[in-house]
């Protein structure tokens, strides 16, 4: 009578057991089924530094380039340099404006019509109209300079950010390696010296 019982309670454990086991597999079939493939989305947690982002920044506006590489000690150099050539601008297109005036008035003045002669700039009257012509000229040159200048450090500004931008990938600390080897060739019968440099990439592909 011990042994059926022992017996009748192994075959419900065991039943117990496959009903539980079928439970799960039915769950994970249908969990399975009921994924819709189409949805899931694979993201790349990791935010890589892109460096045609700083490029087009900095093209838009100088200096957003340098905030996206993150050196942002680099704007004020970057507005510092560019203020140069739009001070020079406006100083020298100022006195151009004045030396044409003054010139015009000049050239008036020796027709016969002297309406404009006391309209030139109190600093530009002891001038004669030669004198004149040339300071107008020089004046109108070192103007287009400045605006040739300002372009030239604006191109300045868009090839730093890129620059960085690139060098912001890899690992350019006092933790480079470098290796020298000894190497042969066997072919050319010669002896010398290999060096090799290990430059770590600093994101994670």
């Amino acid at each position: 009578m011990r042994s059926i019982l022992i017996l009748l309670l192994l075959i419900g454990m065991q039943e117990n057991c496959w009903s539980q086991d079928t439970t799960v597999k039915k769950a994970i079939n249908n969990a399975v089924l009921s994924t819709d493939t189409s949805k899931i989305v694979f993201a790349d947690t990791v935010k890589r530094h892109n460096p045609r982002l700083a490029t087009r920044y900095s093209a838009m506006l100088p200096g957003l380039g340098q905030a996206y590489n993150k050196q942002y000690w680099k704007i004020p150099i970057v507005y510092g340099i560019l203020a140069i050539p739009i001070s020079t601008f406006i100083y020298n297109n100022d006195l151009y404006n004045k030396t044409k005036f003054g010139y015009t008035a000049l050239q008036k003045q020796k027709n016969g019509d002297a309406s404009d002669v006391d309209k030139i700039d109190p600093a530009l009257k002891n001038l004669s109209i030669g004198s004149m012509q040339s300071y107008r000229n020089a004046f109108r040159r070192d103007r287009d300079y400045s605006i040739l200048w300002f372009f030239i450090g604006w191109g300045i500004n868009v090839v730093d950010a890129t620059v960085f931008g690139h060098l912001k990938e890899f690992d350019v600390s006092d933790n480079l390696s470098m290796r020298i080897e000894p190497m042969i060739q066997p072919q050319l019968r010669q002896t010398g010296l290999s060096i090799h440099f290990n430059l770590k990439n600093t994101q994670t592909r």
